[in-house]
């Protein structure tokens, strides 16, 4: 898979469905399960107001078809990623997360958006540091990190969703650097 197959796109209102498609125990299982339609209602509500409030960004990835041109209007969404802002260790920094439906898994999807969202990052982002935080019992979300070019900084206790604790790793990219 090349980046050039792959492309982010700015989070719509149309997008609500994907966020619908991407619940699912399968894709949600290391942060605490599926949420409820209200719960994806009030995350939608916040990836649409990430740009205006200037707290962070969030995409639908789209797979291009073969030999189709980066930035044309043709894709299939296969998944979302996107940061936000929040106060880790005393700090302001930005935390990126990403979901790929299962049926597009494994084939470098996730690593070119997250890449594709870290450069958009660095030209948008207004706080220094970038970080990740999937569960030590996420080995695909791990390598997308190392693949993406994220630091590992070590393991951590991370709150996700609000109220479950879970053993995570601190990964990190500086967007100044």
């Amino acid at each position: 898979m090349t980046t050039a197959e792959v492309q982010i796109e700015p989070w719509t209102d149309a997008d609500l469905a994907l966020l619908r498609r991407v619940n699912t125990p399968e894709t949600k299982k290391h942060v605490g399960g599926p949420e409820t339609e209200e719960q994806l209602l009030v995350r939608h509500a916040r990836y649409l107001d990430f740009v205006p409030s200037g707290l962070g960004c969030m995409y639908r990835i789209v797979l291009l078809p073969e030999g189709a041109a980066v930035d044309t209007a043709v894709g299939t969404a296969v998944g979302t990623v996107g940061y936000g802002t929040r106060t880790w260790a005393g700090e302001t920094v930005h935390e990126m997360g990403w979901n790929v439906l299962p049926e597009h898994q494994g084939r470098g999807i996730a690593v070119a958006a997250t890449r594709a969202a870290v450069a958009a990052a660095r030209r948008e982002a207004a706080h220094r540091f970038l970080h990740a935080f999937p569960s030590v019992d996420n080995p695909a979300s791990n390598a997308v990190c190392a693949k993406a070019g994220f630091t590992l900084l070590g393991g951590t206790e991370f709150e996700f969703p609000p109220g479950r604790f879970m053993r995570s790793n601190n990964w990190r990219v500086d967007l100044r650097g």
